[in-house]
């Protein structure tokens, strides 16, 4: 019976022109969304590559008047600009500080739209925890961006919905059903049997169209054999589930216009409702503190800290006698001043900053804890991974930053604070900085939702049938 059903579906969706429809329609979503995600990714490291140009250009500009100095000769710069003094180069030339694309990243958006991609530390600037920035664009944030990830959670659901609502019932209301019941088959086995089919050549062209499009785009499946198969196993998936709550209910509900609205409801519950609980649920229990409040208390620290420099300066060479070795220290000027007073601003607003990161992490921590009970928050969450742009990515990159901010500080305060001069060998010494992605598989909450469609499916064969069921069957 297996062998027949196959045939004849795929004769009945070649007449019908649903392979057609469906390859021609999945083409141009994918094209338009790798498309769309290539620009945004290209944007990200076309700015990257005019940062690290421009400091290029500004390392050789400073290299040569190093030379010049150490030679002897005259520059024409003012003497506090000159890069022998080690403040100059500390801010004049901060190394790029920045998150690099992977190759996947033009899949899922995620949070690249909202936070930087590279930062500059200098030696006098604020932390970084603090000036972090991100984009407040209301209308960026409403609508998102037309991504794969997109296709795949919002619009891949609609289109099995159109493929499969009506497998059942159409049979029932065209009135071929009874002559089906008398075949040696279950209806349950029959519809599944037609679905699986259907979910059989949705997988086959959406597979052929990935290739097709990844290939016009130049996507390096030598080198990224594993993403893509890893993104083709979270599409499987996804479909899979939305093509078993078609089946049940096609099983459970006896007319093609209440399958289309009960699958059209799941469909709202499941992509739009269970994101926004979770989010709304995570606000309410894990409130942000005022960051306004936060940026208040670090300009009266400041400020409070500016009118008793001179008894900071002399508390923080206590702890760091290290700095205080050298006879020139004694000849205090305004940066041993500053150093010292932003080291005791950062160690008080250090618990601020603290409650700030913790909320926020709690946040995201629940709403990953209860993505399960929302299918496309688990498959957003898995392409965010894989494609490099997850909140905990950021978050990485935020706390890598920030680790190689103080290094960049450390690096130069035994130069100011011994009034040594900056010469063109402790140029080659500056600090460098590599971004790491740390790999987080997704696996576990796929497996989840592999897990759960299974249980549905069993659950339609092991409950009894209805008496309009067993009317309908014999």
């Amino acid at each position: 019976m297996l062998r027949y059903n196959f045939k004849y579906e795929w004769l009945l969706l070649l007449r019908n022109r649903w392979i057609q429809l469906l390859s021609i329609l999945l083409f141009m979503l994918f094209a338009f969304a790798v498309y769309n995600g290539m620009q945004k990714v290209e944007a990200r490291q076309n700015t990257i590559a005019e940062a690290e140009v421009e400091l290029k250009e500004t390392t050789n500009t400073t290299l040569q008047l190093l030379d010049s100095i150490e030679k002897g000769h005259k520059v024409s710069v003012s003497s506090w600009r000159l890069p022998s003094r080690p403040v100059v180069i500390g801010n004049s030339l901060p190394r790029i500080v920045s998150m690099p694309a992977k190759a996947t990243a033009f899949i899922a958006t995620g949070q690249s739209d909202l936070f930087t991609h590279y930062v500059k530390p200098t030696v006098t600037g604020d932390d970084l925890s603090i000036s972090y920035t991100e984009m407040t664009s209301p209308i960026q944030l409403l609508f998102g961006s037309f991504d794969v990830a997109f296709v795949i959670i919002y619009l891949l659901p609609l289109l099995i919905i159109a493929f499969s609502f009506n497998v059942l019932a159409a049979e029932r209301e065209s009135g071929t059903l009874k002559l089906l019941a008398s075949q040696p088959i279950r209806i349950r086995t029959w519809v599944l049997q037609k679905l699986a089919l259907r979910f059989f050549w949705l997988t086959v062209c959406i597979s052929i169209t990935l290739v097709v499009v990844f290939a016009i785009f130049s996507f390096d499946f030598g080198v990224n054999w594993a993403a893509f198969f890893t993104l083709l196993a979270y599409i499987i998936v996804y479909a899979l589930f939305w093509f078993v709550l078609a089946f049940a209910t096609n099983i459970w509900i006896h007319s093609s216009a209440k399958n289309a609205i009960a699958l059209i409801g799941f469909w709202v519950i499941f992509v739009l409702l269970s994101p926004s609980i979770l989010n709304q649920l995570s606000n309410s229990l894990y409130p942000m503190p005022s960051r306004m409040l936060m940026l208040n208390q670090m300009r009266t620290l400041k400020a409070e800290a500016t009118k008793k420099q001179d008894e900071i300066l002399d508390s923080y060479l206590r702890d760091h006698p290290e700095y205080a070795i050298n006879d020139s220290t004694q000849t205090r000027n305004f940066y041993h001043k500053y150093m010292a007073t932003q080291n005791l601003i950062k160690e008080e607003l250090r618990p601020v900053i603290e409650k700030f990161e913790s909320q926020l992490n709690n946040q995201q921590q629940l709403a990953y804890t209860f993505s399960w009970l929302s299918p496309s928050l688990t498959i957003q969450n898995a392409l965010n991974n894989l494609a490099g742009t997850s909140e905990k990515n950021y978050r990485e990159f935020r706390e890598q930053s920030l680790v190689f901010a103080e290094e960049w500080r450390n690096f130069f305060l035994p130069y100011m604070f011994n009034n040594e001069k900056f010469t063109t060998s402790d140029l080659k010494k500056l600090p460098a900085f590599t971004f790491e992605y740390k790999n987080e598989a997704s696996y576990t909450r796929i497996l989840g939702l592999l897990f759960m469609s299974f249980i549905i499916v069993v659950l339609v064969f092991v409950l009894k049938p209805t008496q309009q069921q067993i009317q309908v069957t014999t």
